[in-house]
């Protein structure tokens, strides 16, 4: 049996998707079942709670020998380590003895790791967890092509988007459906054991400045970045609902990652999603936009994509 935890978000959705087309048997923590794509709850045992919830866990990982971990977003959390470790710690004990795989982040062991805001405060988590005797696998990796779904807006309508990162920072973005699907082989895989990282990483590294070549050439109009100051951008990230400690951790992995957090990872068949920047802003954003009204699907037959893709 596998349990999977944070099934309504973007990875967690994607991770059950494939569970069902392998026809697996799983079971699903969910806050609210109605949020559950059309079809799980006829394919999954459904556990309703907060997979934050000791209680609700020890009833979702009974007979279960795996489980799939991932922390929900937490913007009004008082702190980043209150966010992740704190999520965490009341549920350690549905995790002995069980294999473990959860999302979590490159830079261990770095120079800057100590001071990557969330990045930091996931390897503590991750310490945590492997320190129950789990078998353990953290995906690492370093930022989600969809992230810039948050842009679709500003993108379409004004041919911008902004952040901390510098323009020519190349680092390797990845699909969540690739994630996801890198931890449904390592669910689907009982011959593991101890503890190990797994990077998952997109076909290359991308600089913010060529993401917004791509994305420009896929709309058919002008796009750019541009490099926001670290207060400007907490101050964004709080009108955006986060607390401040949670709005800075964001900025301090931004600025870890300026500085090589993410540097020195070895790009092999293995650690590789298939799924290119350009494909993915072709299958993903453009119809994000499309279902906006900021794009129409006459605008994507113009620029040739198939189906109005």
């Amino acid at each position: 049996m596998i349990v999977v935890t944070a099934p309504t978000g973007q990875i967690g959705a994607h991770v059950v998707r494939e569970l069902i087309d392998a026809d697996v048997r799983f079971r699903v923590v969910a806050r609210d079942p109605a949020r559950l794509a059309p079809g799980v709850a006829e394919r999954a045992e459904v556990v309703t709670g907060s997979h934050g919830d000791p209680d609700v866990m020890a009833a979702a990982v009974d007979g279960a020998d795996t489980v799939f971990w991932l922390v929900p977003p937490s913007p009004a959390a008082a702190s980043v380590s209150e966010a992740f470790a704190g999520f965490a710690r009341p549920v350690l004990d549905a995790f002995a003895g069980r294999r473990v795989v959860a999302v979590s982040a490159l830079g261990r062991g770095t120079p800057v790791a100590a001071r990557a805001g969330r990045v930091t405060a996931t390897h503590a988590m991750d310490d945590l967890i492997a320190g129950t005797a789990a078998a353990y696998r953290a995906l690492v990796m370093s930022s989600f092509m969809d992230n810039l779904l948050r842009h679709v807006v500003p993108i379409t309508t004004d041919g911008v988007f902004r952040g901390p990162h510098r323009p020519d920072l190349a680092m390797p973005h990845v699909a969540t459906r690739d994630v996801a699907a890198a931890a449904v082989r390592l669910l689907r895989d009982g011959s593991w054991g101890g503890r190990a990282e797994v990077p998952v990483l997109g076909p290359e590294d991308l600089t913010f400045d060529g993401i917004a070549a791509i994305v420009g050439d896929v709309l058919g109009r002008p796009v750019r970045y541009e490099r926001v100051p670290g207060d400007a951008f907490v101050a964004a990230m709080t009108r955006a609902g986060n607390t401040e400690p949670m709005a800075r951790s964001l900025l301090d992995m931004a600025l870890a990652k300026n500085d090589g957090l993410d540097a020195g990872v070895s790009r092999t068949p293995a650690t590789t999603g298939p799924t290119s920047f350009r494909r993915w802003c072709v299958e993903v954003f453009r119809p994000a936009a499309e279902r906006s009204g900021l794009i129409t699907k006459e605008d994507s037959r113009q620029r040739g994509w198939p189906n109005g893709q």
